[in-house]
């Protein structure tokens, strides 16, 4: 009977153990851990072709990664009802803003059922970047094989020929991490393809 309990207090304390290693913060590691593994690099002879991705942004105008191609692109991937997500939106703000000239960033907003609340969540956070409008998550197929089509948020960024050079399937780990990531894209562009 007292180790039954034990088992039962042990398999009570497992989440809370892997709950504290996805919310690992940290100020310029590589290969943080976020809530569903490591944030993973993809070397430039690895990478498949350019990601093809067209729709309509929060208003309904026309929006397309093609027109991102020339320097690396973040895409991040939201929704108004994710907690994690309004939760990092400020970080993701800032990245943006520290990046900007560097990078250009795009959202994919997916499965929210308007984009009253999409807009509404774009206005409080005051997004600096359009995103894609995904009510039933088909934009995520763009990016499949490299992103898990449930994995709300995450984020993908894209080298200059519009190809996936590193993922973060899950919560963004720190501001920092997003920040270098696209850095270490953006400088293959000056120094020619890593094959790292």
């Amino acid at each position: 009977m007292r180790s039954a309990k034990s088992l039962l207090v042990a398999l009570a304390a497992l989440p809370l153990l892997l709950t504290g290693c996805s919310d690992l913060e940290s100020a310029g590691d590589k290969g943080f851990v976020s809530a569903e593994g490591r944030v993973k690099q993809v070397a430039a002879k690895d990478r498949g072709d350019p990601v093809e991705l067209e729709g309509e942004d929060l208003d309904g105008d026309p929006l397309s990664l093609a027109d991102l191609r020339g320097k690396p692109a973040v895409v991040v991937v939201w929704g108004s009802w994710c907690t994690p997500c309004r939760a990092e939106a400020p970080d993701v703000v800032a990245a943006a803003k520290e990046l900007e000239g560097t990078a250009e960033f795009v959202g994919i907003n997916s499965r929210d059922p308007s984009t009253d609340q999409a807009r509404a969540f774009a206005r409080n956070f005051e997004l600096p970047y359009p995103s894609f409008y995904s009510p039933d998550g088909e934009a995520m197929l763009a990016f499949t094989g490299t992103l898990p089509p449930q994995a709300i948020p995450s984020f993908a960024v894209l080298d200059d020929e519009g190809r996936v050079a590193a993922v973060i399937p899950g919560k963004l780990p720190s501001k920092t991490t997003l920040v270098e990531l696209t850095q270490d894209v953006a400088a293959e562009s000056a120094d020619g393809p890593a094959d790292g």
